[in-house]
């Protein structure tokens, strides 16, 4: 989360990885129920910083949460800014971002399908899926930096 904050805090980086920074802040983000509305004004804040916006309603949900998932899965290897490059646009201003965030599917609150709540934090099962998450990005960080040194 750090390390995409700091890169997300230079213009000229986010202008050239919006991606890789949105990449960066996902997978530090603490919520596994579908929560990120929090990073996306983050992202967008600095975003603007750097003169640029993203045209969410031009994306599709399952091609953006699939670059997301590459992204995480592969930091730095562009697979989110390849995908998010022809919806950046010039920065807008604060009231159209806040009008615009409540269309976009997945981001408007809506509690149905993919985007219900799990449960309490403090739930067993909860807590068990957060342990169970947190060993899976596990396993994923250490198999990739294997293949990375030419391992497995």
């Amino acid at each position: 989360m750090e390390y995409g904050l700091q890169l997300g805090s230079d213009p000229a980086v986010m202008k050239q990885r919006p991606g890789e920074v949105m990449g960066y802040l996902a997978y530090g983000h603490p919520f596994l129920d579908g929560n990120g509305r929090t990073i996306m004004v983050v992202r967008a804040v600095m975003a603007e910083r750097a003169s640029i916006s993203i045209d969410w309603s031009a994306t599709d949900k399952s091609d953006y949460l699939a670059a997301l998932t590459k992204e995480i899965d592969r930091p730095g290897r562009c697979h989110l800014d390849a995908y998010l490059k022809p919806f950046v646009r010039d920065a807008v201003g604060e009231p159209w971002r806040a009008a615009e965030w409540v269309k976009v599917p997945g981001l408007d609150g809506g509690q149905g399908g993919e985007n219900k709540i799990l449960g309490k934090v403090n739930e067993p099962a909860i807590q068990e899926a957060y342990r169970e998450h947190q060993l899976e990005r596990s396993r994923s960080a250490d198999g990739a930096r294997d293949t990375e040194r030419g391992g497995r």
